[in-house]
């Protein structure tokens, strides 16, 4: 077996643990770093010490420390189409996508996968809190939740082909957080105690339409505010601003709490509810992928989640053409959005998911 494994090194934690790992299991490594933007495309001064700089020396050190070659590859071309354009599309068209899943999908596990094989590197590793494993009767590669639940990350690796699948290693996978800190400390590593990147890495002040505004150097127009009636209740401020489930931040003042139902791109509308009006039983999902099985030959009674901090709900999915799915839930779900994604369980086993349409 080709014991060469690419390590995709953000600069924190787990992914340090996940080299240091490697290493141990008697792999031979090369820890990588993918550059994904320039400051200035994202808004932060040129002169500024971006946090990412910060990241590229500290999975540097690691890596030497582990005795690894270590490269920073520019993908930054690919995340700027792949990521960043998907992402402002999007929200223009109305939707609130999930970056880090078409990161996933593009980069890490697309991109990052061909150059490992061009370098002839066997696998791909990353710090996911995720299993994969062989199933013996079918010969299929399953993704399965990790086994700490607190940290499991299957939901934003749906997208995995059963290649990528075969080619990826998740050493995390059965460890908890406080074990991997505990890894990093004895092995005296410089991340050992640095704290989890908790929001999106292009966007730096936690703004997403300020984000798109810059990035774009358009302004959006502003356009009504109705009720599910369609009476108008107010201004709204360019539909980029609102995502389903919203009640903060609408600027008016309501005789009661009205949340974002609905937003409108072709009618430049958003559509305010009461949260009674934010339920629903029934989804479809395009672009799906499915990974525990090649097709659903019929409707399947799984677990479903439409957000990646979602408690798991029971329903009924089926497959009605190749590349679509519904989703029907035995109770009503909170905010269902355009853009998201819906991920599929069968126990732990992820069995696929899709863009939610």
């Amino acid at each position: 077996m080709n014991r060469k494994a690419i390590i995709a090194m953000s600069g924190g934690v787990d992914s340090s643990v996940a080299a240091c790992l490697m290493k141990e299991q008697g792999y031979d490594c090369m820890g990588v770093t993918m550059k994904l933007f320039y400051n200035d495309d994202i808004g932060i001064p040129r002169e500024h010490t971006c946090c990412s700089l910060e990241d590229v020396e500290d999975a540097r050190s690691v890596a030497y420390k582990l005795g690894m070659p270590y490269y920073v590859f520019n993908f930054s071309d690919r995340f700027e189409k792949e990521v960043i354009d998907r992402f402002v599309s999007a929200y223009e068209q109305g939707m609130t996508p999930n970056p880090c899943i078409d990161c996933n999908r593009f980069l890490k596990f697309d991109k990052l996968y061909d150059r490992a094989r061009e370098l002839e590197y066997e696998y791909v590793v990353t710090g996911h809190y995720a299993r994969i494993i062989q199933d013996e009767q079918s010969g299929r590669y399953l993704l399965k939740k990790a086994l700490d639940a607190n940290k499991d990350q299957s939901y934003v690796l749906y997208t995995l082909s059963q290649k990528q699948l075969a080619h990826t290693l998740f050493p995390l996978g059965g460890m908890t957080k406080p074990e991997v800190r505990d890894i990093a400390e004895a092995h005296g590593l410089v991340t050992a105690r640095k704290h989890d990147s908790q929001d999106i890495c292009f966007v730096q002040n936690g703004s997403y339409a300020d984000f798109i505004e810059r990035h774009t150097g358009k302004t959006y127009p502003e356009g009504d505010f109705i009720d599910t009636a369609g009476h108008v209740l107010g201004r709204h401020r360019g539909i980029i601003h609102y995502t389903i489930g919203q009640r903060k931040g609408l600027g008016l003042s309501l005789a009661e709490p009205m949340y974002v139902c609905a937003v409108n791109a072709e009618e430049n509308t958003v559509t305010l509810g009461r949260e009674s009006e934010l339920y629903s039983r029934t989804l479809t999902a395009g672009d799906i992928n499915l990974i525990a099985c090649p097709s659903m030959e019929q409707p399947m009674r799984l677990k479903a989640k439409v957000r990646y901090r979602q408690a798991e709900q029971w329903a009924t999915a089926v497959q009605t053409d190749r590349d679509t799915l519904r989703v029907e839930f035995d109770q009503p779900q909170r905010a269902v959005t355009r853009g998201q994604a819906v991920v599929l369980y069968d126990g732990d086993t992820v069995v696929g998911g899709g863009t939610i349409q």
